[in-house]
């Protein structure tokens, strides 16, 4: 779950996640207002109904690790990558990255099934491994495998959100305050991660939703947590 989501949580809304799905809980009114991958919305868009996307939120966190055949994306025709289960969002997301460089998805990778993917890298037995904090941190630090994908970092992925909040298109219509007073409590609490990385680093300790603060305070300087303010204010200026 995206650190600043877990740090409004005491910022004016209420709200309950499950083991579900959040693009289609949205589409389906499961869930009124929730933050998610760019990919989790677009599928559950194409798959089960509208969804009213109210802003984007953050860049980066989301790292690919390779082993030594593995140099790019490019070099995962041929071999196999994990996934936890297929249509989760690093699946999504590794699966968009290797048609952009020209590979079939499909065809060119043998993507891996496990709850356990993340020990089926460290153990060697599959080749590639999209990974958040803190296992990318974990991985860095025992120096297993090589990162070939910082989407912090490395166009385009960059240069768009991993994160939007959006929201139930009849929820947001219906309750324009609401949705007013929970964007403004994400976005005031990404802020927070961006000017204030110690505090936020600090609560998610203190709240025990991360037992590392190092950890935590690393993911909150590495990440851009400001490009919404940089973003938005480049797609107004576009759009005028």
């Amino acid at each position: 779950m995206p650190i600043n989501h877990l740090l409004c949580q005491n910022c004016g809304t209420q709200g309950r996640i499950g083991e579900v799905r959040l693009g289609p809980a949205i589409a389906r009114g499961t869930l009124d207002l929730s933050m998610a991958y760019t990919s989790q919305f677009a599928a559950a868009i194409d798959a089960v109904g509208p969804i009213t996307v109210l802003a984007g939120v953050m860049v980066g966190c989301v790292e690919v690790f390779g082993n030594e055949g593995v140099r790019s994306i490019a070099d995962l025709k041929g071999k196999s990558a994990g996934v936890t289960t297929f249509g989760s969002s690093p699946h999504m997301l590794l699966t968009v990255m290797a048609a952009h460089v020209g590979l079939d998805p499909v065809k060119d990778i043998q993507w891996v099934t496990d709850p356990s993917v993340k020990q089926l890298f460290v153990d060697g037995k599959i080749d590639a491994y999209l990974s958040s904090p803190p296992e990318s941190q974990d991985l860095r630090a025992r120096r297993i495998g090589h990162v070939i994908v910082n989407t912090a970092l490395d166009r385009p992925w960059s240069q768009y959100f991993c994160c939007l909040l959006g929201g139930n298109r009849e929820y947001v219509r219906k309750n324009p305050v609401a949705t007013k007073r929970a964007l403004r409590a994400i976005l005031k609490a990404t802020d927070i991660c961006a000017t204030e990385p110690e505090r936020a680093a600090r609560r998610l300790v203190d709240r025990e939703f991360t037992p590392r603060y190092d950890y935590a305070l690393q993911t909150l300087k590495e990440n851009a947590y400001d490009k919404w303010r940089e973003y938005a204010s480049s797609t107004s200026s576009n759009a005028n």
